[in-house]
C-alpha cells in the first residue's frame, strides 16, 4: 500500500501524519467503516456512510462528506495504488483538541482512507459452492466476553480493545491456523453475541436466527443486508437471545463480514472439544443467501 488518502489528498503512506493531540490517538475518539469493491465499485457504500454519519452525529464529530466525494476519493486512491479490486478502510478521527476530555464538538476531524488489494470475490474458475467450502471456518467459543456498547448501540469506533483481547485469546490456541478460525464472544449473561470481526447467523428448521442488537453487537451492514435478502426470499428471520447450545443444535451456521461476505462455519470449538456442524452446502440456505448477495454486489 504505497498511498493513503489524508483529508482528501493522496499521499505516500510513509509521509502521512496526524497530530499527537488528535483525540482519535489520545482517547480512541473516532469511527471507521470497512468495505470492499466489486468491479471497482464500493458495495453498500450508502449504508456504510449512513451508519458513519449517525455515529459522528452522536459523538459530535462534524463530518459531512457526500457519497460522491467519498467515491471520488476512493477512485483516486485505487488509481494511485494501481488496484482493480480493493479492501477499503474509511476512518474519521476526531481531530486535535486540548489534553483532557472534550466538552464541545469536534469541528475539524481527520479523514484517512486506506486501500489494499483484494482478489475477485470469486475466481472465474471456481464455482460458488467450491468457494464457500474452501473459505469455511471453525468457530471457537472464547472466554473473553463482549463488553457493553459505548452508548445505546455499539459504534464501529477506534477503541477496539475488547476485540483485540479476543484476538489475543484466539491466538493462544494452536490447533487451527488463525485464518481458518473465528472467535465467538458471548455476553456476561452467556448469550451468544458476535465474532471478533463478524456477525453470526444460524439456521434451524429452515428459519434464520441472529443475535439481537440489544446483546451489544455491532449493527453490521452486511448483517442487515443479509436479513433483507432473507426476508425478500420469504425466509422467516428471528432476532433474539440465544445460547451456545442453540448453535450445537443448528442445521447451518454462517458468519457475515463486509469484506469476507458470507462465511460458512464447519466446526464449533470449545476448549478441547470439537463439534462438527452439518456442512452439506449443496441445498443450503447459506448457499442461497451467498448467491443472492453476490448477484446484488455485481449488479450494483
Amino acid at each position: 500500500m504505497k498511498y493513503v488518502s489524508l483529508n482528501g489528498q493522496v499521499i505516500a503512506t510513509d509521509q502521512a501524519v496526524v497530530s499527537v493531540m488528535d483525540h482519535g490517538f489520545l482517547y480512541g475518539m473516532g469511527l471507521f467503516e470497512t468495505f470492499r469493491t466489486y468491479n471497482g465499485q464500493p458495495f453498500l457504500l450508502n449504508q456504510h456512510l449512513s451508519r458513519l454519519a449517525n455515529s459522528c452525529e452522536s459523538l459530535e464529530i462534524m463530518w459531512n462528506e457526500s457519497v460522491d466525494q467519498v467515491q471520488n476519493q476512493i477512485r483516486d486512491l485505487m488509481y494511485a495504488n494501481e488496484l482493480t479490486e480493493a479492501y477499503i478502510r474509511y476512518t474519521v478521527s476526531a481531530g486535535t483538541d486540548i489534553l483532557g476530555l472534550p466538552s464541545g464538538a469536534y469541528e475539524q476531524p481527520n479523514i484517512i482512507i486506506y486501500a489494499k488489494s483484494l482478489p475477485p470475490a470469486r475466481p472465474d474458475s471456481m464455482s460458488l459452492i467450491d468457494h464457500l467450502y474452501s473459505h469455511s471456518k471453525s468457530l471457537r467459543r472464547l472466554h473473553t466476553l463482549r463488553n457493553t456498547p459505548e452508548g445505546d448501540i455499539r459504534f464501529k469506533s477506534l477503541h477496539y480493545m475488547n476485540s483485540i483481547l479476543g484476538k489475543r485469546e484466539l491466538m493462544q490456541y494452536q490447533d487451527h491456523p488463525s485464518t481458518a478460525v473465528e472467535g465467538l464472544m458471548l455476553t456476561k449473561e452467556q448469550h451468544i453475541a458476535e465474532g471478533i470481526v463478524s456477525n453470526l447467523f444460524f439456521v434451524k428448521n429452515q428459519q434464520l436466527y441472529t443475535p439481537a442488537i440489544d446483546t451489544g453487537i455491532l449493527p453490521g451492514i452486511t448483517r442487515a443486508f443479509v436479513i433483507q435478502l432473507a426476508m425478500a426470499a420469504g425466509i422467516v428471520v428471528h432476532e433474539g437471545h440465544y445460547t451456545w447450545e442453540h448453535l450445537l443444535e443448528a442445521d447451518e451456521i454462517f458468519l457475515t463480514n463486509s469484506v469476507q461476505e458470507i462465511v460458512p462455519v464447519k466446526q464449533l470449538l470449545e476448549d478441547t472439544v470439537t463439534y462438527e456442524v452439518p456442512h452439506d452446502l449443496s441445498h443450503s440456505m447459506t448457499l442461497q443467501l451467498a448467491y443472492a448477495y453476490l448477484k446484488e454486489a455485481y449488479q450494483q
